[in-house]
């Protein structure tokens, strides 16, 4: 036989005997009804140890033959490697055992999917930038170290040069803490930097520079010859993507702002002048005040984000998330002047004084005073679905669900009553909304100013009593904005982290917001698109930073893997024991009122597609108070994660259709600013005079 054909046959035999001795026995187990709680695992006998297991979810380790915490209902897969790098694929399924597990497991790919083209990064896809995380040296901090440790730790004696070779395991220095030496030792092979001087302090709890400060428990650093990219635990390459969604929101609020001459700074003035009262007229068209549309706005915005969100958002990108939050918030102040200035310029008003309004309006008729009648109605119609499943979901069940959570977590006795904690909160949200819009505005614009005064002075008295910290929290926010450092993600990373929170917490783009502000009695337009725009400057600008303020100010912000809002809760904590219950109060009126907020705007997204009789609006209704039940008793997982990603998607619709009417609005804010300052606007008369 031809030589040239004997090493591949040889090969082909010994690919297939290692197969029939590479064994692979798994054990599946669902433990429990709960969701999530999946455990997959495998026992390989054949082939040569040791073995490696590179399994699809991304959380577990490379050298695990065991994954915990998987979705119920979805495959994964697992490579299995020998030493001799002999490998052998395997998938598995984790059974559904109950209605929660087969709707999270149902939901877990549609979310997948819809992710693909919400977080979809175009510029890595046409190879502008580069997503994958690298870097060029490993940190090395104190052994034992904590945030909030006390003592001072200083560099007692370095055992190697600086700009020596090290290699992984090696003694690097003597550390010592009030007499206790404490060994420091190289995490990896390369040149040692050291980072502190032999004799002086790394770390003191008293400082409070070293509190604030990120990275101040950083002793040394080891540079590697070649820069490496950050693996997860699974092996894949970790990635800092740019969500196609935060660029879409971004640039529409960059152009809107552009576009309306910088209409969030010069037009904040007489924002606040709308907002309390002094143009208001009692025989305009509308259903409630300035100030009240403002308040039912903000109530639906206000909320978990927050609070819980912020917090993740501060532990992703460190202190300099912070300043891109900022920003993003100025910029969002523009697109939600140009989405409520369409809001009640396209509302209707019907017989009975009710009010239609909203992007499915100003989608439909204003694109087909466009000539694009056909390109309106497929906008709108998308809106209105995508706008009433997310009120079921983000503005209804995660409400409920996480009310149920906070309440449950401070009263323990609550846990397992979830259900009959739903009742009570949807009673409590059926005395709001069966009476419409004037009753949801009577409501909100008693709880926000409450809810929001609290939360704020509680902020400002953490910020207060640790005061001394400003100069090094300012400066770590600097640092962090514009030089963070690559397990950051680097300065675009960070950037990322901070618009997307925002986004995601004022909604300015989505379209919300103008269902709620489009019932304000106003016989102009563009007033209401300044009152909308105080929006996003205190959910976001005000709020959102005071949150990170908070974090950053007590040190937090250094503390990982502790969920969101009891990150937030240990801040205050650390200055006002007894604030966790009050901030437990905090989340409870958050969800409420934003429940309250939510059940309108679905209702009109429902009453453009079934019919604007008051028999479709009270179905609605009855609807929305069976999923605050539901919400609160059942764990939806997925489920959640679909609904607030149909909040994200309501962006799509909605921006296109301001882009091609960003022209008409501009030429109604020329319009009444030239009104304004002919003094030829409705002005309430004040009683008290000078």
């Amino acid at each position: 036989m031809n030589s040239k054909f004997i090493i591949p046959i040889l090969l082909l035999f010994s690919t297939v005997v290692f197969s029939q001795n590479f064994i692979v026995h798994e054990n599946i187990v669902n433990p429990s009804e709960l969701i999530n709680d999946g455990i997959m695992e495998v026992n390989v006998s054949g082939g040569s140890a040791p073995y490696t297991y590179k399994w699809s979810n991304q959380s577990t380790l490379l050298t695990s033959n065991k994954a915990f915490g998987l979705v119920e209902g979805v495959a994964y897969s697992v490579v299995i490697t020998d030493a001799t790098g002999n490998t052998v694929t395997k998938e598995y399924t984790v059974p559904m055992q109950n209605i929660s597990e087969r709707f999270n497991g149902t939901f877990t790919p549609i979310v997948n999917g819809i992710a693909l083209v919400l977080f979809w990064d175009p510029f890595s896809a046409v190879g502008i930038y580069d997503p994958n995380i690298y870097v060029e040296k490993k940190n090395i901090p104190i052994p034992g170290w904590s945030p909030g440790i006390k003592g001072e730790f200083l560099i007692k004696k370095w055992t190697v040069e600086d700009g020596t070779q090290v290699k992984e395991g090696d003694t690097i220095a003597l550390i010592s803490k009030g007499g206790t030496e404490i060994v420091g030792r190289a995490f990896v092979s390369g040149t040692l930097k050291h980072l502190a001087k032999e004799g002086e302090s790394i770390y003191n709890s008293e400082n409070k520079g070293d509190v604030i400060e990120e990275g101040a428990h950083i002793y040394a650093a080891v540079i590697y010859d070649e820069k490496i990219a950050l693996l997860h635990p699974n092996g894949d390459i970790q990635k800092k993507n740019i969500p196609f969604i935060v660029i879409w929101l971004s640039i529409g609020a960059l152009f809107f702002t552009i576009r309306m001459g910088f209409i969030n700074i010069k037009g904040f003035r007489h924002a606040i002048d709308l907002a309390r009262g002094k143009y208001d007229d009692p025989n305009a068209p509308g259903q409630v005040t300035h100030f009240q549309a403002l308040a039912t706005a903000v109530s639906g915005t206000v909320g978990l984000g927050n609070i819980a969100g912020v917090a993740v958002a501060i532990s992703l990108g460190g202190a300099g998330a912070t300043f891109w939050i900022i920003l993003a918030g100025l910029l969002g102040m523009s697109s939600k002047f140009v989405e409520c200035t369409l809001g009640v310029k396209y509302r209707d008003i019907a017989a009975d004084g009710r009010v239609f309004g909203g992007p499915m309006n100003y989608l439909r008729n204003g694109l087909e005073k466009q000539n694009k009648k056909v390109l309106g109605k497929v906008l709108a119609g998308v809106f209105a679905v995508l706008c009433v499943g997310a009120s079921f979901g983000g503005g209804n069940m995660f409400q409920a669900n996480q009310a149920f959570e906070a309440v449950s977590g401070q009263i323990p006795e609550l846990v397992g009553y979830g259900f009959w904690f739903g009742v009570i909160i949807s009673l409590l949200v059926a005395a709001v909304i069966v009476g419409g819009i004037q009753s949801i505005a009577k409501v909100t614009e008693k709880i926000v100013p409450i809810m929001a005064s609290i939360y704020v002075v509680a902020c400002l008295a953490v910020i207060f009593i640790n005061i001394e910290n400003i100069g090094p929290a300012f400066a770590a926010i600097y640092e962090g904005a514009f030089n963070p450092s690559a397990l950051k993600g680097g300065i675009i990373g960070v950037l990322i982290v901070g618009f997307q929170r925002a986004a995601f917490s004022n909604e300015a783009g989505v379209g919300s917001a103008a269902i709620a502000h489009s019932v304000a009695k106003t016989n102009n337009p563009p007033s209401e698109g300044f009152v909308s725009l105080l929006e996003p400057f205190i959910d976001t600008v005000v709020v959102c930073t005071l949150t990170a303020l908070v974090l950053i100010f007590t040190g937090k912000h250094e503390v990982s893997g502790m969920g969101g809002a009891q990150l937030t809760s240990d801040a205050f904590g650390t200055v006002i024991s007894w604030f966790p219950y009050v901030l437990t109060g905090a989340i409870f009126l958050f969800a409420f009122s934003t429940m309250i907020s939510w059940s309108y705007y679905g209702m009109r997204a429902w009453t453009y597609l079934f019919g604007k009789s008051k028999k479709a609006e009270m179905i609605y209704k009855m609807f929305f108070l069976v999923f605050v039940v539901i919400g609160a008793s059942v764990s939806l997982g997925a489920v959640l994660d679909f609904s607030d990603m149909m909040i994200l998607a309501m962006a799509f619709p909605n921006i296109i259709g301001l882009y091609l009417m960003s022209g008409e609005v501009k030429e109604d804010l020329n319009e009444y600013w030239r009104k304004l300052k002919a003094g030829q606007l409705y002005k309430a008369q004040r009683l008290a005079k000078k």
